[in-house]
């Protein structure tokens, strides 16, 4: 999916745990940054494209370990132990991404190095894909006027 997606939907988590958690702001920053990492596999992503990440996409192919859910956890769990607050965002926000990315046609290995995919039937920037970020965006926008809105 493309990133807009990813994104849309990581701020509707974001909207519904924001007044939860400690610091919103290092919560929502965190969250929207661990969005884009699982592409830096790739040289068409907005983070693939800066050449510190060209190392990973000579060794490494795009939609292996990095979408994964064994990656997200790992990663997590070491967050968890060394840097607590930024386990909970860093999670929801990769782990979106991957999740998103398990609906696509090119799918996603869930539990590398474990080779059986999962696949989808969106392809990036398809309409099915713009319809799914709409969904999401009318979504966040609901909450928000919900919420802030005085209905």
């Amino acid at each position: 999916m493309m990133i807009k997606t990813h994104l849309a939907l990581t701020i509707l988590f974001i909207i519904l745990l924001f007044s939860r958690v400690g610091n919103g702001i290092v919560f929502s920053a965190v969250a929207l940054a661990a969005t884009f990492i699982p592409d830096v596999d790739t040289k068409f992503s907005s983070l693939g494209k800066k050449k510190i990440f060209r190392p990973f996409q000579m060794f490494m192919k795009h939609r292996g370990i990095f979408h994964s859910f064994t990656f997200l956890l790992v990663l997590t769990l070491i967050f968890a132990l060394f840097v607590p607050i930024i386990a909970l965002p860093f999670f929801l926000g990769y782990g979106m991404h991957v999740f998103l990315d398990s609906f696509t046609a090119d799918g996603i290995a869930p539990f590398y190095p474990y080779k059986k995919r999962i696949y989808g039937s969106i392809r990036n920037g398809s309409k099915s894909e713009n319809f799914v970020f709409i969904s999401f965006i009318l979504v966040d926008l609901a909450i928000l006027l919900f919420r802030f809105g005085n209905f």
